[in-house]
């Protein structure tokens, strides 16, 4: 009996393409938000038949942007889950492991609402902004973080200013490796900022460096990728 076609594993060209298209549409789009798919499928190095065949149109490709960012957003906050930790040095090391995942997935910022929609965009967000509320409310409680606003409002206001920095790396006005945003993170919670300094450093000290944070096929810049060819699927 001949297996159904949806159980049937994609060739290891096929998936490279795949991983390689992907990788290639997260840098292209944050430089060219309105790229092409032609203009995409030649700067991944296969023909317009190929990206097609995995992405049918622009909708597809982004929903899968989309999905690879959730799933990697979804790790990260998994890796960064230390509830005996004082709130202060759980929030750096969020705001650390977030970094690399919105630096990474930063020109979905451009697209977000206008191809995503805001439901799915809270939909990807919706694991963060669980745990840093959990974070700022044990914060609050312990006398760490100043209580003048709501937990949920307060970490709002921080995710606000994370994607804020992102957009200045997007137009070339900021350079951080994360270090900087959670200084500014831990301050705006109202840690002062000697302390915040010293409590980044150490959390930093201790972070998983990135090419481990993200998956495999993630980390992997288009170059890099499997050899180019340009007629397999």
């Amino acid at each position: 009996m001949s297996q159904p076609v949806g159980r049937v594993p994609q060739r290891r060209n096929a998936r490279s393409n795949r991983a390689r298209i992907l990788a290639t549409a997260r840098q292209e789009l944050g430089r060219n938000p309105d790229i092409t798919l032609e203009e995409l499928a030649r700067a991944s190095g296969v023909v317009r038949r190929t990206l097609f065949g995995h992405f049918p149109g622009r909708a597809a490709l982004l929903e899968a942007l989309a999905e690879e960012a959730a799933e990697t957003l979804r790790a990260a906050v998994a890796r960064g889950a230390e509830p005996a930790e004082p709130a202060d040095r759980a929030l750096a090391r969020f705001s650390l492991s977030m970094w690399p995942v919105g630096d990474r997935y930063r020109m979905l910022l451009a697209l977000a609402h206008r191809d995503l929609g805001a439901e799915r965009v809270a939909e990807i967000l919706e694991p963060a902004r669980v745990r840093v509320t959990a974070i700022v409310e044990r914060g609050q409680r312990d006398g760490v973080f100043h209580p003048h606003l709501p937990p949920a409002v307060l970490g709002a206001a921080l995710e606000g200013m994370t994607i804020a920095l992102l957009e200045e790396v997007n137009t070339g006005t900021f350079e951080d490796d994360g270090t900087r945003t959670a200084v500014a993170t831990l301050i705006a919670a109202g840690v002062p900022e000697k302390q915040a300094h010293t409590v980044v450093e150490e959390a930093a000290a201790e972070a998983v460096p990135e090419a481990e944070a993200v998956p495999e096929a993630e980390a992997r810049d288009p170059a890099e990728a499997a050899p180019r060819d340009a007629t397999e699927a």
